[in-house]
């Protein structure tokens, strides 16, 4: 029997949802927005420091996802006390998961130093002595601020977890602005180099992390981090955490590693294909933004619904949302493919390049639009609800069994290649679209317990 406890009104308006999506989709916005002109910055450095920099950005974005994975457990957790108007255990979760996440980001940054000839010699294989130095000097000093990144991530998801997603995305317009002029002035001002990307960024995500965590310990806010100097390790709460994160965390590392198996094929089919996989990869995250920013908000609202034992409102908050992100998605790939031509005409491409790049941005739109919702909005359900595994287990085996294999077998038997890793990508989604539907019709998602 499914567990249900009728509430007497709805637990968020449609006021709600827009002050929770609109700001996480500003959010995202702006992130990829300061990427792309960081991008344009650097290439002013040189050719060089964008290898460089973009290689240990690839690094950097595995870090942020299993981050961003334990941040998602906590605010499980803590949303689903909260539906339960549990504060004093919600508050424990959240103090547990930025102890936690700043203990393990520590423990990462120290590993990255002592493991760094490997990153640079053998994880970026065969690199010119130029695009190593300059790769060298940017990791040297941008892991400094893994700390900081972990525990943004941490800050952001406590603020969300009551619905308050403006703050984070306050803190991180004003970050991003500082680090765009900390880039200008030291790049063109100072001809600082690769330096002059790595220390605005350093300092942008130390200012981000220590101010969300000192926004967050104000004890006047509904939600808020415990004051103490020690801490003593709540290891219940902290698998409750990890039930939901480390799953996350695995899926999203097992992502990274299939898209560097996927890049080592792409990089056989020649310079064209290579600079296409490229700029789509950057074109296409632009079609998928809002999907993304309201699955960070989707998260909020489904543990609480589930804290209350609501599943009748979580059944009917998935598929409003469901709906939004259909309808969002569709907009934003209306507005890129409008964009399109110019775009193109920016990147200046060869004319094989380009003619790639459209294909796989105008075919990424109609599986965004039709397929995509149901690939990874509908997943968010089944984590927030406390069935993070079987997400893991379809993401695993599908990136393994479609997006890699099917890559080898399009591209290089059936001779499409680069676009057959692509058109791997989107049968993989139709594949997780497939079992997931089946997960959520089953009920099975709503007898898992996270609490």
């Amino acid at each position: 029997m499914e567990r249900k406890l009728v509430a007497a009104k709805n637990l968020f308006t449609n006021g709600d949802l827009f002050h929770l999506f609109l700001p996480l989709i500003i959010e995202q916005f702006l992130e990829y927005l300061v990427g792309l002109a960081d991008s344009i910055m650097v290439a002013y450095v040189g050719e060089s420091a964008v290898s460089g920099v973009s290689l240990v950005d690839f690094v950097m974005a595995l870090l942020i996802s299993l981050f961003a994975a334990l941040a998602t457990g906590g605010a499980v957790i803590a949303g689903q006390y909260v539906g339960r108007k549990q504060m004093d255990e919600s508050r424990e979760a959240v103090t547990q998961l930025v102890w936690l996440v700043g203990a393990v980001s520590i423990g990462i940054m120290v590993i990255i130093y002592l493991i760094k000839p490997f990153i640079l010699n053998g994880l970026f294989g065969q690199i010119s002595d130029e695009v190593r130095r300059d790769a060298d000097t940017y990791l040297m000093i941008t892991a400094l601020s893994i700390p900081f990144l972990a525990l943004y991530n941490a800050g952001a998801a406590i603020f969300r977890t009551i619905g308050n997603s403006k703050l984070p995305m306050q803190i991180m317009l004003a970050m991003n602005i500082a680090h765009a002029l900390g880039n200008a002035i030291l790049i063109y001002g100072f001809h600082f180099g690769v330096s002059g990307v790595a220390i605005p960024t350093l300092l942008s995500r130390i200012a981000a992390g220590v101010l969300i965590i000192a926004l967050a310990l104000n004890q006047n806010r509904e939600l808020y981090i415990r004051k103490s100097f020690t801490h003593n390790f709540n290891w219940p709460m902290i698998k409750k955490v990890l039930g939901i994160g480390v799953p996350y965390g695995l899926e999203n590392g097992l992502f990274y590693l299939g898209r560097i198996l996927v890049l080592s094929l792409v990089a056989t089919f020649g310079t064209a294909a290579i600079a296409a996989n490229a700029v789509s990869g950057t074109i296409v995250m632009f079609e998928v933004l809002p999907g993304m920013a309201i699955g960070l908000g989707l998260t909020v609202i489904i543990s609480r619904c589930v804290g209350a034992e609501d599943y009748e409102q979580v059944k009917q908050y998935t598929k409003k949302i469901m709906g939004i992100v259909y309808v969002a998605n569709l907009l934003s790939c209306a507005v890129v493919l409008a964009l399109l031509p110019t775009i193109l005409h920016v990147y200046g491409l060869s004319e094989a390049a380009t003619a790639l790049t459209k294909q796989i941005v105008w075919w990424h739109a109609v599986g965004t639009v039709l397929i995509w919702p149901l690939s990874y909005t509908l997943p968010v359900t089944f984590r927030a609800a406390g069935d993070a595994k079987f997400p893991m287990m379809v993401g695993i085996l599908s990136m393994f069994f479609c997006r890699i294999a099917l890559a080898y077998l399009l591209g290089v038997y059936f001779n499409m290649g680069m676009f057959g890793t692509w058109v791997a990508m989107f049968i993989d989604w139709i594949v997780k679209a497939i079992l997931f539907v089946w997960r959520y019709s089953s009920g099975k998602w709503t007898r898992v317990k996270a609490i």
